[in-house]
This record gives structure tokens, C-alpha cells and sequence, in this order.
């Protein structure tokens, strides 16, 4: 593992702090990560349901999280392709959760996916993979 807990939280709140609105990482592991997103008035759309970008947020960092735990702090890469599938209604009253894990951590790319789930609930609301261009070693700074 290249970054541990406190070195990701430090890394994201100086180099990334807006990804605070997507949510908060609460576990990291070797190529892994789970965070949780607050949800409120903000995240919801009519109908009472958590929006599709709050969740592709969520996704987003936590893929990001697990990809920077395998290859330390390479504050350049970038996601290149973010497919997401809704699976059924995320409660409004309940704090989602991603649960990322990176599938392949590669030279010049990155694959994860992660679950979302509403908090304490066992189905997934929505399922994304996602892959992360990293950028050569001259060009990460």
C-alpha cells in the first residue's frame, strides 16, 4: 500500500478539498476505500431520491481514494470513463456509502468499481466502473 489512512485524508483535504462535498472516506485499504455521503436537501432531486451526480461523485473519489492507495500521491490522474447503473431508489433519509475496490492498477491505467448502498441497507443502489488515466512518472507533478 503507498498511502495510508491519515496520508489519503491529508492528501485530499490539500491537494483535492473540494471533494468534501462527495463525501468522506471512512475506510482505506490496499486498493480499496469506503466513504459516506451526508445526504441532504442538497443531494435530492424530485421524487424525494438521491441525485445521479451526488452518487457519481461519491463514486468518483472513491475510486480515486482506492487508486492512489495502490500508486501514492499522483495528484494529476484523471478519470477517463465513468459508466454508472442506477439499481433501485436510494432512501432520502439515509447517508449513502461507496465501497470501491480497484479491479486492475496498471502502468498508465487504473479500473475500480464501486457499490453505493444506502446506509445500513444490503442491496446496492447503484453499481459504476470507472477507469483513471495515470499520468508517466516525469508528468505527475
Amino acid at each position: 500500500m503507498e498511502m495510508n489512512f491519515e496520508e489519503m485524508r491529508q492528501f485530499l483535504a490539500d491537494h483535492f478539498p473540494q471533494g468534501e462535498q462527495y463525501g468522506e472516506l471512512l475506510e482505506l485499504g490496499d486498493g480499496t476505500s469506503t466513504m459516506r455521503l451526508p445526504v441532504d436537501d442538497q443531494h435530492l432531486r424530485p421524487g424525494g431520491t438521491v441525485s445521479g451526480p451526488a452518487m457519481m461523485g461519491l463514486a468518483d473519489v472513491a475510486v480515486y481514494a482506492a487508486l492512489l492507495s495502490r500508486i501514492g500521491p499522483v495528484a494529476l490522474a484523471v478519470t477517463t470513463n465513468l459508466n454508472i447503473n442506477f439499481l433501485r431508489k436510494p432512501a432520502s433519509d439515509l447517508d449513502i456509502i461507496a465501497k470501491a475496490q480497484m479491479l486492475k492498477v496498471g502502468k498508465r491505467l487504473g479500473v475500480g468499481e464501486v457499490y453505493i448502498l444506502s446506509d445500513g441497507e444490503d442491496d446496492p443502489v447503484a453499481h459504476a466502473t470507472m477507469t483513471y488515466s495515470i499520468p508517466a512518472p516525469e508528468n505527475r507533478s
